[in-house]
């Protein structure tokens, strides 16, 4: 394949629009969380990943596991853990069954502003979608990732 192959021109069109879409989302939440909660996009993904874990079986996440979901390095992550936790919204503290292990919980301070933060997240994130459905090379993007989200009122994750 040489670098006028159309499939190579075709894929890195698609890679290059899906880049578009991302960027200008993630802007636009970013934007939305600082100015309604002082809340970095990144920060309120860690909250969100971090409110979703239980007391059960497997129910509390591994720092990697943690990185994964953030799509972030594990010191990146363990970097924002802290700062979350030195604002109170995050505690760590040993697994109870594995003292090599730490666990992190969300506060209710952190619930709390989480709670506060989602609806202005999903209105922008709706915004940004609709702004972006808007542009010819965006909107295929846009419905594919509209049929993955669950309609208003809907309980699936």
């Amino acid at each position: 394949m040489t670098a006028t192959d159309p499939a190579m021109t075709a894929l890195a069109h698609g890679w290059s629009a899906l880049s578009l879409l991302h960027g200008r989302i993630e802007a636009a939440v970013e934007r939305a969380l600082q100015a309604g909660h002082r809340l970095s996009a990144r920060e309120y993904s860690l909250l969100d990943v971090l409110s979703r874990q239980h007391d059960g079986d497997g129910g509390h996440l591994q720092m990697k596991q943690v990185a994964d979901a953030v799509v972030l390095s594990q010191s990146a992550t363990t970097r924002l853990v802290t700062r979350l936790e030195d604002r109170g919204l995050l505690s760590r503290y040993l697994c109870p069954t594995d003292r090599r292990g730490i666990y992190t919980d969300v506060t209710p301070a952190g619930l709390a502003l989480l709670d506060g933060a989602r609806p202005t997240h999903d209105a922008a994130l709706s915004a940004a979608l609709d702004t972006a459905a808007a542009d010819p090379e965006l909107a295929p993007l846009v419905r594919v990732v509209r049929r993955g989200l669950p309609a208003p009122g809907d309980t699936a994750p």
